[in-house]
């Protein structure tokens, strides 16, 4: 059965709900009702990654997301902590969080690696070509599934080389991260050539930018026109089902209700 994990963002600047949950209280009540919707896994994060967004440093991210980790660990949930930086990471897992999710892909701090080596945390490998500030000029592809199923599996070579044993690494195919509208459709066609590397594999679509334009295009609506959470909720669900059929380990979603929902009528679809 593919999990679910719950997104908790700790932000003011998240791309969909940057500052409902910047104060800690607010985050941990977010979380616990998201464990309680069926959330297998609370994705904790302090840092945002939408297209455009500034990088914060390490200490006002570890002050966002050190409380949160603790009280939700704390309650027995399974933290990820949502990192680019290792310092932050550290003090994560220090906290208790068992899986740290980079989505640099161990890139953007070349301390990463061999500090996750050095714990018992699992880690997230996501497709990543730059920093939010400049990601899509790095959008170009000879073939995007060729190309994203190489540099994945580059970046797990380079997590075991680490010392990070292969049982320990999660790849993600970065949707909405260095790609642009239909090449996001692309990689998610590519799932099964992730799958096949051998490492379990977490997709990530929701409420994303790709989503809304084809439900723009579906509806026949102005290119501007805004698409609502709810209608971007139901399209991740049925994502999130395209993606466990093709053998997705997790999906990160907001609305875990919703997705928790869509994947139980598959498991009665397939009879599970």
């Amino acid at each position: 059965m593919t999990l679910v994990m719950g997104i908790v963002n700790v932000t003011p600047d998240s791309f969909s709900d940057g500052g409902r949950y910047l104060d800690a209280d607010a985050a941990i009540a977010h979380a616990r009702a998201l464990r309680a919707a069926g959330a297998d896994l609370l994705d904790v994060g302090g840092e945002s990654t939408r297209p455009g967004a500034e990088r914060v440093g390490a200490a006002v991210e570890q002050a966002r997301v050190l409380p949160v980790v603790t009280a939700l660990a704390a309650e027995g949930a399974v933290v990820s902590i949502d990192t680019m930086n290792a310092a932050t990471a550290l003090a994560a897992v220090a906290a208790g969080a068992r899986i740290v999710n980079d989505v640099s892909g161990g890139l953007a701090d070349p301390d990463m690696l061999p500090a996750i080596a050095g714990t018992d945390a699992d880690i997230v490998l996501q497709h990543w070509r730059g920093h939010s500030a400049d990601m899509y000029a790095h959008a170009e592809y000879a073939d995007v599934r060729s190309d994203l199923v190489r540099e994945v599996a580059a970046r797990a070579a380079a997590a075991t080389a680490a010392g990070i044993p292969a049982s320990r690494v999660i790849v993600d195919p970065g949707i909405g991260f260095g790609k642009r509208g239909p090449q996001n459709w692309e990689a998610l066609r590519a799932l099964d050539a992730l799958v096949g590397l051998g490492h379990r594999v977490l997709v990530g679509t929701s409420r994303k930018g790709f989503i809304a334009d084809a439900l723009r295009e579906i509806s026949a609506e102005a290119p501007a026109a805004e698409v609502t959470e709810q209608r971007r909720d139901l399209a991740t669900a049925v994502t999130s089902v395209l993606a466990a059929q093709a053998g997705a380990w997790a999906v990160r979603v907001h609305d875990v209700s919703a997705t928790r929902d869509a994947l139980g009528v598959l498991s009665r679809w397939e009879g599970r």
